[in-house]
């Protein structure tokens, strides 16, 4: 049954007599202090947001302090079991409420009825939320003294409805404000009320705090757990899994576990919303609308059925809606981390798992080819962009293949579309790793396997010389047999790179000539043959500079530079460094300043950007000497101008 509890409010703000949680809010001063006013000045406020963020506790919180002394009433009714209830019962039990409070004439249809200082608390209300609206509509127009203050998971959707959306508390501590974070100290403060008294690791709290995403039921339970365990174990723990979090002893009875708290949302869902539920599980990150319709959809999920759960299950907190309608970019979602938990093992219940992973790998590898194209169109941002998107979900793709569990070739297919965001976008040891790990669960004679390993002598080529020459030694023969033009000729340019980085300029400029000549232009799967040229360029310069200039005017000519801002970008740092051995410094400057301000207005280049500002570093009036320039080509671990040459100076 519901419960109902009756409170009267003298002028103190005291509640007397029934249920209450005298435990202090952390982290919720702003919220509770906006609550207060919105109270005040509406005659309905609805507190929404996601399950387990306190609602019922700001509420609570915000009518125990005096609003205004004319209010001298509150009256709090609770439903929490899920059982339907009809309109009319509905009515009833809040006439039942309202009379057991003192509240004279307390049927709700009569216009005449007096006005009460009544302020009505409608608590968890989502089993019944359809009902709830024609009763609170019903109750503002035929009751002008009361107001009504609601908790649930979605506003009501009236017209003089004011909404306060509770979010999780933050888990890092706002910018010039010293100690913890509201996450942590609720973290803290409740485990020291349970009788912890370690002192906290910070860096461990905050990692709990990060994998609970700062909700505070969440908190509260992982406090409890800190009496048997290290904050450090406990964070381990939680990256398995948090929906066995439990508290033999909780103040509700959907609370004694984190599991139980989602499921009660889920028990509200309807069959379709609870398929799209446990399935966009397999998202790590963040997902548009097309791409939940391409992974949820199958024989008993039609793809127009998939929107509306997903409005659904936005406005109950279960997922974070990302962006604004109506933007220029559309809507983003991503799973709640508990949400995701226990969609989880809904999924693997249902026998879903295996069907799901497949649709979901098939649509990164199709997200990956898309940003390769992107990327290859001009435009770079936008490709940049879909992969920073799907980033996360690679990551659990490329670990599902290290657990043995499929996917590998798919994994290692979109790993390969995406070499632009290794190379250029200075991720080359991320893409190194994940390449030799897919290397090694994939078939030998798979067509990909020469490909994976050029790239993974490309982006490892600065870290590990010996095993980038091995890579290739072992690519060449198979690009060979598959006349594969644009792969010998990216096995061309990387061993110029290696060539350049062991101080043999002559095997250099042949590598970079070569691949040059041989790579096609246009052909997807790597740098075109602009970024050689202007490799051989800078090799030049530091002996024929008029040479060099040459071949930077040839490689600024390609059809690719076009489209390309990246390799436009290496052949103006070409064309200037030329400039600048020359002697003709202060139009090395101007070319090296008029790239830089190209390239970042049209792509995010991080090593080519560092190479033009060590150009533009040694071009000014001050520099008295011409250092050897690098190369510009994937490296992992520069972070600086003189960083970036190091490569180079060894």
């Amino acid at each position: 049954m519901p419960e109902m509890w009756t409170r009267g409010v003298g002028h103190d703000g005291r509640f007397v007599g029934g249920f209450r949680d005298d435990r202090p809010l952390v982290g919720r001063d702003a919220e509770l202090a906006g609550l207060r006013r919105a109270v005040s000045g509406h005659r309905l406020v609805t507190v929404t947001g996601a399950a387990g963020t306190g609602k019922s506790r700001l509420a609570l919180a915000a009518v125990t302090a005096p609003l205004d002394s004319s209010w001298r009433t509150v009256v709090r009714v609770r439903w929490h079991d899920g059982i339907p209830v009809g309109r009319r019962a509905l009515t009833a039990r809040v006439e039942r409420a309202l009379t057991g409070a003192g509240v004279p004439d307390a049927a709700l249809p009569p216009r005449t009825a007096p006005a009460g200082d009544v302020l009505l608390l409608l608590d968890d209300v989502d089993p019944v939320h359809t009902e709830c609206i024609g009763l609170v509509q019903t109750l503002l127009t035929a009751r002008p003294g009361v107001r009504i203050l609601v908790t649930s998971r979605r506003p009501l959707g009236l017209g003089d409805e004011a909404v306060i959306r509770l979010a999780p508390l933050p888990v890092e501590a706002a910018p010039g404000r010293s100690g913890p974070s509201p996450a942590a100290e609720l973290l803290v403060s409740r485990a020291r009320e349970r009788g912890w008294r370690e002192d906290p690791d910070t860096a461990a709290v905050t990692r709990v705090c990060r994998l609970l995403e700062g909700v505070p039921l969440a908190l509260e339970l992982a406090a409890g757990r800190l009496g048997e365990w290290t904050t450090d174990q406990l964070a381990d723990h939680l990256a398995g899994g948090q929906c066995r979090l439990a508290d033999p002893a909780p103040l509700l009875l959907r609370h004694r576990t984190l599991r139980a708290a989602i499921g009660a949302v889920h028990a509200l869902c309807d069959p379709a919303q609870r398929r799209v539920w446990r399935r966009l599980s397999v998202f790590t990150g963040p997902f548009t609308e097309a791409a939940a319709v391409v992974v949820c959809s199958g024989p008993d999920l039609a793809p127009h059925e998939v929107p509306p759960a997903l409005a659904t299950l936005g406005a109950t907190g279960v997922l974070q809606v990302l962006g604004d309608a109506g933007g220029v970019r559309p809507l983003r979602y991503r799973a709640a981390r508990a949400a995701r938990d226990y969609g989880t093992e809904r999924l693997a219940a249902a026998g879903e798992r295996p069907a799901t992973r497949d649709r979901h790998a098939l649509h990164l590898r199709g997200v990956a080819g898309v940003a390769e194209t992107l990327w290859h169109t001009g435009l770079q941002r936008q490709a940049l962009q879909t992969v920073r998107d799907m980033h996360e979900d690679l990551a659990a793709l490329v670990q599902r293949a290290e657990d043995g569990t499929g996917h590998a070739e798919t994994a290692l297919e979109a790993v390969l579309h995406l070499w632009f965001w290794w190379a250029v976008h200075d991720h080359a040891r991320e893409g190194a790793d994940h390449l030799r790990l897919l290397l090694s669960r994939v078939a030998a004679d798979s067509p990909l396997v020469a490909r994976g390993r050029w790239l993974a002598a490309w982006l490892g080529a600065a870290r590990d010389p010996r095993a980038a020459h091995r890579l290739l030694s072992l690519a060449w023969p198979a690009a060979v047999l598959a006349g594969d033009d644009a792969l010998l000729g990216r096995i061309a340019h990387v061993h110029g790179t290696l060539a350049w980085q062991r101080r043999d300029p002559e095997s250099a400029a042949a590598y970079y000539r070569q691949a040059a000549d041989t790579t096609p232009s246009g052909a997807p799967g790597g740098p075109s043959p602009a970024v050689s040229l202007a490799g051989l360029a800078v090799v030049q310069a530091h002996r024929v500079p008029e040479a060099a200039a040459r071949t930077a005017d040839r490689a600024l000519a390609q059809p690719s530079c076009a489209n390309d801002a990246w390799a436009a970008a290496l052949a103006q740092y070409a064309r200037a460094f030329a400039d600048h051995r020359a002697g003709r410094t202060g139009r090395a400057r101007h070319r090296a300043r008029r790239a830089l301000v190209d390239l970042d207005a049209r792509v995010e280049a991080p090593e080519a950007r560092r190479a033009l500002r060590l150009l533009l570093a040694a071009c000014a009036p001050a520099a008295t000497a011409a250092p050897h320039l690098p190369v510009p080509a994937p490296r992992d671990g520069a972070r600086t101008p003189s960083e970036a040459a190091r490569p180079a100076q060894r």
